[in-house]
């Protein structure tokens, strides 16, 4: 059987009916809109509610939370550091080979092994890196975030004496 031959079954397809073309058929003069209103005159949306606020426009958009506090970093893990061949790794290093984007806050993470001694300076680091590289004889050095720290004061409620 080929696509040429699919056919539908048949009798199962019926011609689609043609109204408003004269009051001698079924169909005809109204085209079974029924008598006057708005529905037997013009195009009416679906979504129409007669002039009320319509529910798509009743309904509140963009809930939701966005953390001020999240820290985006750039994940680098122990194979890539393994791969660049260099003893001392710092982000502008990455970043001179194309590993992050400049001024990148960058994390090390733990997939792969390290063979060698080597000092990693990054913003962060995962325990598990952070056991490699010192396991392999390295050292890991934490860097500052650019903005230091930008919690909010642990003391309290921050609105009670006012």
């Amino acid at each position: 059987m080929k696509i040429h031959d699919l056919a539908p079954a048949p009798g199962s397809k019926r011609p689609r009916r043609r109204v408003g073309r004269g009051i001698a058929g079924k169909g005809g003069k109204t085209a079974g809109r029924g008598m006057k209103g708005q529905k037997a005159r013009g195009k009416v949306p679906v979504n129409f509610e007669g002039g009320q606020m319509p529910l798509h426009m009743r309904v509140p958009k963009l809930k939701g939370f966005k953390n001020p506090f999240r820290i985006e970093y750039q994940a680098v893990n122990l194979d890539t550091v393994e791969a660049t061949g260099l003893d001392t790794v710092t982000p502008a290093d990455l970043h001179a080979r194309g590993l992050v984007h400049k001024g990148a806050l960058v994390k090390v993470l733990g997939r792969g092994e390290l063979t060698r001694a080597v000092h990693v300076t990054a913003h962060g680091f995962s325990k598990s890196a952070e056991a490699a590289i010192t396991g392999a004889g390295g050292t890991v050095e934490v860097l500052p975030l650019p903005w230091g720290d930008r919690r909010p004061p642990a003391s309290g409620n921050q609105f009670t004496n006012r």
